[in-house]
């Protein structure tokens, strides 16, 4: 599989805020499983539907792939999904929005994503 240009990644503000040394170590679930776990455009509806309903002071990271050596592997419905093994360096994050997401999971996404 050809890695996309760009994946995505939803942070807390506050968590995403203490990235230090030029690397961002992901949210609890990220260190609990041993990954940063990202979502591809198509995705990422789904993610934020499951994982971030009602959820208000949220990022999304856009995120460049390339020399990120990603692992995808297969997760809801066997879709398979990118995650990394070490921390995410900072300057292969393209860009960081405010978001936030309905009870109901959806959010006003950015251009890029859709």
């Amino acid at each position: 599989m050809e890695d996309p240009e760009f994946i995505y990644k939803v942070a807390d503000r506050a968590v995403f805020e203490q990235a230090a040394d030029g690397v961002f170590t992901g949210m609890p679930v990220d260190h609990a499983d041993g990954f940063i776990h990202f979502s591809t455009a198509g995705q990422l509806p789904g993610t934020l539907a499951k994982h971030f309903a009602g959820k208000a002071d949220l990022v999304l990271l856009g995120v460049r792939t390339l020399g990120l050596d990603l692992v995808w592997e297969p997760s809801r419905g066997g879709d398979l999904f990118p995650h990394l093994y070490r921390p995410l360096p900072l300057d292969a994050i393209a860009w960081v929005l405010p978001l936030a997401v309905d009870a109901d999971g959806r959010a006003d996404l950015p251009e890029a994503v859709r």
